[in-house]
């Protein structure tokens, strides 16, 4: 079995930074692909950003410039630096990752969550 804890969300004002992280832990073989979703009230659930095992990465048009996504693959870890917060990025985050084990078999996990709001 495999956990997925986040951890950093909160309270920010508008133009304010947030750093999100996403730990690993359990029968972990190999972590493949991570990313980071969100969900706001009323709203489906959306890809943020998605990073690879070998770093590249990919980010919605609505965060490209202002949010950075990173790992740690020797601590199974990622983070999700989010700088110059606005209003609309108030949401859950959710961690979301590909587990591939030794038998070659893949399952996909996602954390608990963690809150997001922006506001003045």
């Amino acid at each position: 079995q495999v956990q997925l804890v986040e951890s950093g969300g909160g309270l920010v004002q508008p133009g304010g930074s947030l750093r999100l992280s996403c730990a690993a832990s359990g029968n972990i073989f190999s972590i493949d692909v991570m990313g980071w979703f969100r969900q706001a009230p009323g709203k489906e659930r959306e890809l943020v950003a998605s990073i690879t095992t070998g770093g590249g990465t990919n980010y919605a048009d609505s965060v490209k410039g202002r949010f950075t996504i990173s790992r740690d693959n020797a601590k199974n870890t990622m983070y999700l630096q989010m700088n110059n917060l606005k209003p609309e990025d108030t949401a859950v985050y959710y961690c979301h990752t590909k587990i591939v084990y030794s038998d070659a078999t893949a399952y996909y996990y996602w954390g608990q969550g963690t809150q997001v709001t922006i506001s003045s």
